[in-house]
């Protein structure tokens, strides 16, 4: 049975951010995979060498290190953010919080163990092994994604290399001498320089600027000093 027109218009409204950006992924996704097979297909033209079909292209090693490089890159990037965020405050910042709430807060301040509340999850509530899994779970679980997607990353980028190293009649390299290599690092530092930057920007940046309305910005009026503000 399908869901009433009005349930379906609040599930949209209530999930509207998650649902924007993942269209925006699939969408940037969609350009990616296109635009890198005409610009493949031209690297072999060049090389008087016979195209490929877009649907070969979309199950290369050349498509899927492309998009490894950019997730391994997004999810470092979160995974240092949420872990070093507990210790280091960035004064003014409203991505930082409080400069007095340094380090993993008390029990009654994170609300677990005998100060949950009936709505906290079981796992909050619980305590030993696995209020210590679960008060970490998010960091635990960029980092996961990070070191998956980076293997992938690895496995997929010297699958292309070689392919490349073939067509120019050069030796092949074996996966532990890929991950050693200029071509892998150089895939790996030109992503990561750029979110590091990223991060350091809205954290710099957003002590001075404002953006109404955003809970990434302190409100208009706030003072410059404000710390661990949102508006």
């Amino acid at each position: 049975m399908s869901r009433p027109v009005s349930s379906v218009r609040r599930f949209l409204w209530e999930n509207g951010l998650g649902l924007a950006f993942l269209a925006l992924f699939v969408l940037a996704l969609i350009g990616q995979a296109f635009a890198g097979h005409a610009d493949f297909n031209n690297q072999l033209a060049a090389e008087n060498l016979q195209e490929v079909t877009f649907g070969e292209y979309m199950t290369s090693s050349d498509f899927a290190v492309d998009v490894m490089e950019n997730w391994q890159s997004e999810y470092l990037q979160f995974f240092l953010y949420v872990f070093l965020t507990v210790w280091l405050v960035q004064r003014g910042s409203p991505e930082s919080k409080n400069l007095d709430k340094v380090g993993v807060e008390s029990d009654k301040e994170q609300r677990v163990g005998p100060h949950a509340s009936a709505e906290s999850p079981r796992w909050a509530a619980a305590g030993g092994l696995r209020l210590k899994l679960y008060a970490s779970s998010l960091g635990y679980v960029m980092g996961t994604v990070f070191v998956l997607s980076w293997l992938a990353q690895s496995i997929t980028g010297v699958a292309a290399y070689n392919e490349e190293q073939l067509r120019q009649l050069q030796a092949p390299m074996s996966w532990s001498e890929y991950i050693v290599a200029a071509d892998f690092w150089n895939r790996t530092l030109q992503n990561w320089q750029s979110e590091f930057l990223a991060i350091a920007s809205m954290a710099v940046l957003s002590i001075y600027l404002r953006q109404r309305g955003s809970p990434e910005s302190k409100p208009v009026g706030a003072a410059h000093t404000a710390t661990g503000v949102e508006g």
